[in-house]
């Protein structure tokens, strides 16, 4: 029964290392569609607007960049990276 029991949770962990790996590899996927997605709209001259942004647009202008960038990572769901660039556009 101990070596059934054990089998069992291997398998069970294995499983759900590949689960995870799935999901991590679609989500790099979405988020490369979403940065194509963004380059285009800023290409065409389009801007997704959100009232909340206005919100990142003045703490920019404050000159308080990490709490600007915060919030614009959690408006867009944007990487690190991309929410510094985007908020740096702004000032």
């Amino acid at each position: 029964m101990d070596t059934t029991g054990l089998i069992f949770v291997a398998v069970a962990l294995v499983m759900l290392l590949g689960v995870e790996s799935r999901i991590g590899r679609a989500d790099k996927r979405v988020a490369r569609v979403e940065r194509k997605l963004d380059l285009i709209m800023d290409h065409l001259g389009l801007r997704e607007e959100d009232p909340r942004m206005d919100e990142v647009v003045a703490l920019a202008r404050e000159g308080k960049k990490i709490p600007a960038i915060k919030a614009y990572r959690e408006i867009t769901g944007a990487g690190l990276k991309e929410a510094k660039d985007a908020v740096e556009r702004i000032v």
